[in-house]
C-alpha cells in the first residue's frame, strides 16, 4: 500500500531533500493517494520541518509552494494509503514524538496498537490522530531520549510491534541519518554517490541511482550520505545483497500518452518480447536461469498449485489450460487469501507458482510461507527485483514488464501470462511431455505474439468509439470459454476498477444456468469467442450463446480471430484480433477489453491512473 521515500546527502543544508523526497512521492503515488506528507531534517538542532495535507499529492505541492519549507540534510516522504484512521491532515504522515523532535512515516498496519496506545495514555501522552503510527513515533521518540541512538531506539520499538510494517524515522538530533526497519512489508535502499536512498519499491530513487540493495525481513537500515548499515531486529549486523535495476527513469514516465495506463497498453508488446529474451540456449532449449530449483525437483511434481490475487489470478487461471495441456500435470488455481486458511493438501511433490506484479503482496507472501512450512516448493513470477516474494521463494522467474504504475494492471498481466506459458513449455521439456520440435514450435508462437498485440493496438480506435459511445452504461457483461474466460473475468475487472459500474465476467456455457437472466433490453454484454480452427466444437456453442442473448435484446460486442465470418450475422460490433495458436490468444483478446475499460472510464471523466479505494501494492492482509 502507502509509498515512502528517505533521503540523506551532504551535510550543507539544500533544497535537494525535499526535491528528492517529493519527485519520489510522485513515483509512488500509485501505492496511494488518500494524503501526502514530508520531513524535512534541517541542521543547528531546529525542530523538524513538516508538511502534510489529505488527498492527492498536488495538494501537498500546492501548500509547499505557499509555504515553503527550509532547505535540509535529510528527507522522509509519504504517500498514504488509509488504513487506521480517516485519510484527513490530522492522519497524514509523518507523524511526531511527544516533543516534535522525531518523525515517522509508516506502511502496513500495527495490529496491537491499541494496546499501545493504551500504554501510552495512561502515560499522560495526549495523541492527536486516529493512526497507528502515531503511537509508533511517539515510542521510538521515548526510547530515543532514554538511549540518543535513533538506530536502538527504532529496533527496540520495532520488536514489540505486531502486523506488517516498514517504518522510516529522522530526527533534529541527528541530521546526516535515516533509520529504516522493516517486517512483512516492503523497503529497498538505493545507493548513491554522497548521498543515500530508501523506499518502496525502486522506482523512488530510480531518477537518480540505478544501484540499489536488498533487505530482508526484520531487518533495521541506517543510512548517512556515505554508508549503509544493516542489522537484524536481534542485533546481529547484515551484508545484504546488492543489484542494478534494468530500467531507468524515463520508463516511469507517461512518455506523451494521456495516462500511464495508456502508456502501459501500448507497452504491452515490448513487455511481452522483453520477458521471453534470453530464454533460450544455442540449441533452442528453453533455459531458464532464474530458476534455483533442483531438475529432479522439478520432474517429481504432480500437482501445481497457483496462487495469487485480482488480476495475476486471471493470469493463473490461464496457466491452468496451457500448463496442464503441454505438461499433463493437475493445476489448481488458489486465491491466495483463501488458500492457507481452507487446510490445503500440499506436500513434497507440490510446487505451488505465486504470481505477484509487485512482489510484496501480503496474501501471496503469506500464503508462499504456509505452502513452504507443508514441505511444497515455491517459486515466484514477479516483475519486482528485491522483492518478498522471489526472496522468500525456492525458485523466481522474473517478468520483465518494467514499471507499472497505473493501479490497474495492464503490462503485468500480460507478461505474468507469459512467463507461466514459459513455465509450462519448461516444465514440459524438463519431463519429456512435448516433443523437442512442439516446444520449439510453441515458442515461435509466442515470440510472435508482441507483433500481433501491436495490430491490436493500431487497429483500437474502434474500440475507443465503441467506449466513448457507452459513457453513460451502468452493467456491462463479459462472456468466454476455455481460456476466453479468466479473460472475460478480467475485462470485468478492469471495467469495475476504472469505470465504477456493475461488470461481471461468465463462463460462456454457465449463461443457461442463471446469468441470462440479466439480460434485457440494450443489455451490452462482451462476448470472447474461441478460434473455429480450435479442435472443440467450442466455436459453434458460444456461437450459439451469442444468438441466445441477442434474442432477448442484448447489445453484443464480440471478439473474433480475423476471418471468423461466423460471427458477423449475430454480433452488433465485432473487434477482430490476429489468428493466434488457441493456448496463447488471452495475449491478445485481453487487449480490446483493456482499452474499452480505459477509453470508457476516460470519456466519465474519471482517474483512470488511480482508481478510488485502490492502491497498487497491497502490503496489507
Amino acid at each position: 500500500m502507502c509509498g515512502i521515500v528517505g533521503y540523506v546527502g551532504a551535510q550543507q543544508p539544500s533544497g535537494r531533500p525535499l526535491e528528492v523526497a517529493m519527485g519520489g512521492l510522485a513515483r509512488l503515488e500509485y501505492r496511494g493517494y488518500d494524503s501526502a506528507g514530508v520531513a524535512v531534517v534541517t541542521l543547528g538542532g531546529a525542530d523538524l520541518a513538516t508538511a502534510k495535507k489529505a488527498g492527492k499529492l498536488a495538494n501537498l505541492t500546492a501548500l509547499l509552494e505557499a509555504e515553503p519549507l527550509p532547505e535540509g540534510t535529510a528527507s522522509i516522504g509519504h504517500t498514504r494509503w488509509a488504513t487506521h484512521g480517516a485519510p484527513n491532515d490530522v492522519n497524514a504522515h509523518p507523524h511526531l514524538s511527544e516533543d516534535g523532535r522525531l518523525a515517522v512515516i509508516h506502511n502496513g498496519i500495527v495490529e496491537n496498537f491499541v494496546q499501545l496506545r493504551a500504554e501510552l495514555e495512561g502515560a499522560g501522552v495526549v495523541l492527536v490522530s486516529e493512526t497507528d503510527t502515531e503511537v509508533v513515533a511517539h515510542l521510538v521518540g521515548a526510547a530515543y531520549r532514554a538511549t540518543g541512538d535513533l538506530t536502538e531506539s527504532l529496533r527496540t520499538v520495532a520488536q514489540r510491534l505486531e502486523g506488517t510494517f516498514t517504518l522510516l524515522a529522522v530526527h533534529a538530533d541527528v541530521p546526516d541519518t535515516v533509520v529504516g526497519a522493516r517486517h512483512d512489508s516492503p523497503l529497498v535502499v538505493g545507493l548513491g554517490e554522497g548521498e543515500n536512498f530508501l523506499g518502496s519499491d525502486v522506482a523512488a530513487f530510480i531518477a537518480h541511482t540505478r544501484e540499489a540493495m536488498e533487505l530482508g525481513q526484520d531487518q533495521v537500515v541506517t543510512l548517512t550520505p556515505g554508508s549503509v548499515s544493516v542489522i537484524g531486529f536481534d542485533g546481529v549486523v547484515v551484508e545484504p545483497r546488492r543489484f542494478t535495476v534494468d530500467w531507468d527513469a524515463a520508463a516511469a514516465e507517461k512518455g506523451g500518452f494521456a495516462s500511464f495506463m495508456d502508456k502501459e497498453i501500448h507497452d504491452q508488446p515490448q513487455a511481452v518480447a522483453d520477458t521471453l529474451l534470453g530464454r533460450t540456449d544455442l540449441e533452442g532449449r528453453l533455459v531458464l536461469d532464474d530458476l534455483r530449483v533442483d531438475e529432479a525437483v522439478l520432474r517429481q511434481v504432480d500437482k501445481i498449485i497457483v496462487v495469487a490475487c485480482g488480476t495475476a489470478a486471471y493470469a493463473g487461471q490461464v496457466a491452468k489450460y496451457a500448463i496442464e495441456h503441454w505438461c499433463r500435470i493437475p493445476v489448481e488455481v488458489e486465491l491466495a487469501h483463501e488458500f492457507r486458511y481452507r487446510d490445503p493438501v500440499v506436500d513434497a511433490k507440490t510446487l505451488v507458482v505465486a504470481v505477484s506484479q509487485s512482489g510484496e503482496t501480503m496474501d501471496t507472501l503469506m500464503a508462499v510461507r504456509h505452502a513452504r512450512e507443508q514441505g511444497a516448493t515455491v517459486l515466484a513470477i514477479v516483475n519486482t527485483h528485491g522483492s518478498t516474494i522471489p526472496r522468500e521463494s525456492d525458485a523466481v522467474l522474473y517478468t520483465h514488464a518494467g514499471p507499472e504504475v497505473a493501479v490497474a494492471s495492464t503490462k503485468a498481466f500480460l507478461a505474468q501470462i507469459t512467463a507461466s506459458y514459459l513455465l509450462g513449455l519448461y516444465l514440459a521439456q524438463l519431463r519429456g511431455t512435448k516433443f523437442p520440435d512442439e516446444i520449439a514450435e510453441s515458442f515461435a508462437a509466442l515470440r510472435a505474439i508482441p507483433e500481433k498485440i501491436q495490430q491490436v493496438l493500431d487497429a483500437a480506435e474502434q474500440v475507443r468509439e465503441t467506449a466513448r459511445s457507452m459513457a453513460e452504461a451502468t452493467s456491462v457483461l463479459f462472456l468466454g470459454r476455455h481460456v476466453g474466460f479468466p479473460v472475460a473475468m478480467e475485462g470485468a475487472l478492469k471495467l469495475k476498477e476504472l469505470a465504477y459500474i456493475h461488470a461481471e465476467g461468465f463462463a460462456a456455457g454457465e449463461l443457461k444456468h442463471g446469468p441470462i437472466a440479466l439480460i434485457e433490453e440494450g443489455q451490452p454484454v462482451f462476448v470472447v469467442v474461441p478460434s473455429p480452427r480450435g479442435r472443440h466444437s467450442l466455436h459453434s456453442k458460444v456461437i450459439s450463446n451469442i444468438q441466445e442473448i441477442r434474442a432477448r435484446g442484448a447489445r453484443t460486442l464480440v471478439i473474433a480471430e480475423e476471418g471468423d465470418e461466423a460471427v458477423l450475422p449475430f454480433a452488433d460490433e465485432v473487434f477482430f484480433v490476429p489468428q493466434t495458436p488457441v493456448l496463447l490468444a488471452p495475449l491478445v483478446s485481453v487487449v480490446p477489453l483493456q482499452i474499452f475499460a480505459c477509453e470508457l472510464a476516460t470519456a466519465k471523466g474519471l482517474d483512470v491512473d488511480q482508481p478510488r479505494n485502490l492502491a497498487k501494492s497491497v502490503t496489507v492482509e
